[in-house]
């Protein structure tokens, strides 16, 4: 019996830090409110928190994930065969192809948090993305699922 390989699958989540800022923005939401009384003090506490833990949640549930013959990062969702070469970018690297390297047509998955990448190329004629930037805290741990899933995909008939 062959061992099944697990699909690449990565949540973007927020660092802790921000998640202590969420609970902060909440306390101000209380000190703004305490003037008025408790009850409304104890609402701008609920109001504050809840609102930015939901902030804080929503940009911190970006996905990367190798499954079906396709790489899915955040909202886009591309097949294999449009996909090139894979670069892991280390910290250095990663800052660069962020910054001044960018290209204004490439699709970036970017979160500052994450100081490493994955830069893959885009070989689909039809599509002006000339490569994808992935921040990802496993950038060679990616760049193999990739590569691995490449070579199990089927043959397309001609």
């Amino acid at each position: 019996m062959v061992a099944q390989e697990q699909p690449y699958d990565e949540r973007l989540t927020a660092p802790r830090s921000w998640w202590l800022i969420a609970g902060l923005v909440g306390v101000g939401g209380a000190l703004i409110m305490l003037p008025l009384g408790v009850l409304p003090m104890l609402a701008g506490l609920a109001a504050g928190g809840v609102l930015a833990a939901v902030a804080v949640s929503s940009y911190g549930s970006a996905r990367i994930r190798v499954v079906s013959g396709s790489l899915v990062a955040g909202d886009a969702r591309l097949p294999l065969s449009a996909l090139g070469t894979a670069h892991v970018l280390d910290e250095e690297e990663a800052f660069a192809w962020r910054t001044h390297k960018a290209d204004p047509r490439a699709h970036m998955l970017l979160r500052s948090y994450i100081r490493t990448a994955l830069r893959v190329e885009v070989t689909d004629p039809d599509d002006p993305t000339p490569y994808l930037y992935l921040s990802t805290r496993t950038p060679r741990r990616l760049a193999e699922a990739l590569s691995a899933a490449s070579e199990r995909r089927p043959a397309s008939p001609d």
